[in-house]
């Protein structure tokens, strides 16, 4: 396909396609365009955001299926060949020979892009190692000092993932402050947010009717644009003194008191209502993985506020009243707040 044509095609189903560079989308188009095509055959929509537990498992059957059908003997071998430089050409000529490509995302409607870096992650046997000492925090920061962004370098020297280095250095580069909020640093995160969601409208708006020279003060933004995905690491690196993740949380914050003209929420009565709502709910959805759960839609649970806002209130439910949740199901910590935690809440109400 030419360029034009694959971005038409493409769009359909990757509404984000016009921010992709040419290279991405002629690779997209290559290996995603006809996978797209039959899934939608098959009325079934290409996913984003996080991976559920049935992908995940449907990734490493891929991968165990390839490596019985190629003999390559370990999942790391596969996705990390440039490790095992002396038997890297016999792995990459296997790999072309069987299509690992295609095998790898097999039965999962999402970019190939993102089903390869989600195996990475998952079969990366540096991936987990736990906390970082401060020994480690140390030579993380020399050897970014040494090699700049060059995660992969720096993964190697330190015998962890690309992804947990990069991640670690975003929250370690710059002294993070964990007490409240000045006004000083909310301003800035209120200037950052305004500067990525303008810059955001501004490309979108690139090939329509609308002038760009309008001053930015005057253009209307969907109040939807405020919850979408954020660019969080840039956000921090404009604010300077949080970490990311602590921006995020602080932006939904400030969404929700605008929102709700702050009104306390989760408030005595309130509070116990509004529990009790979202239970009820999520209880009658009978989802199994709490990545299939689109929290925009229970928002009418707790009242006028972003998805975030309930996602967020639903973690501090099954935190402070399923016992050893990290070890149950997202089904099983549902059924356990619906059984034992409702009439509890009921009662107290």
């Amino acid at each position: 396909l030419d360029l034009d044509t694959a971005k038409q095609e493409l769009g359909e189903f990757i509404p984000h396609v016009g921010q992709l560079s040419d290279h991405s989308i002629r690779k997209m188009a290559g290996r995603d365009l006809m996978r797209f095509k039959q899934f939608k055959k098959q009325g079934i929509p290409i996913k984003f955001g996080r991976f559920s537990q049935k992908e995940n498992n449907q990734i490493k059957k891929n991968v165990e299926e390839f490596l019985a059908i190629t003999g390559i003997d370990s999942p790391e071998k596969l996705l990390f060949t440039s490790r095992y430089p002396e038997e890297k050409a016999a792995i990459s000529r296997l790999k072309a020979e069987h299509l690992f490509c295609q095998k790898l995302a097999e039965g999962i409607p999402r970019a190939w892009r993102l089903i390869y870096y989600r195996a990475r992650k998952i079969f990366d046997p540096n991936n987990y190692k736990g906390r970082y000492t401060t020994e480690e925090k140390e030579k993380l920061k020399k050897y970014h000092a040494l090699h700049g962004n060059d995660w992969k370098k720096i993964s190697e020297m330190m015998s962890r993932s690309n992804l947990s280095v990069a991640m670690k250095y975003s929250e370690i580069k710059s002294p993070i402050n964990y007490g409240p909020w000045s006004k000083e640093e909310i301003q800035k995160l209120m200037n950052a947010v305004e500067e990525v969601i303008v810059k955001r409208l501004k490309s979108e708006n690139a090939n329509s009717h609308s002038s760009s020279k309008k001053c930015h003060r005057s253009l209307l933004i969907d109040r939807e644009k405020l919850f979408q995905k954020l660019p969080w690491t840039e956000i921090e690196t404009k604010v300077g003194t949080r970490y990311w993740r602590q921006c995020k949380q602080k932006w939904t914050l400030i969404l929700t008191n605008k929102i709700t003209k702050g009104q306390k929420l989760y408030k005595g009565t309130k509070r116990l209502q509004a529990s009790i709502n979202l239970i009820k709910r999520l209880y009658e959805m009978k989802v199994e993985d709490a990545n299939e759960i689109n929290w925009e839609e229970l928002t009418d649970t707790v009242g006028d506020v972003p998805g975030s806002y309930v996602q967020a209130k639903f973690y501090k439910l099954k935190v402070s009243y399923v016992p050893f949740w990290r070890t149950k199901t997202f089904s099983e910590i549902i059924d356990y707040l619906f059984e034992e935690t409702l009439p509890e809440l009921e009662e107290k109400l």
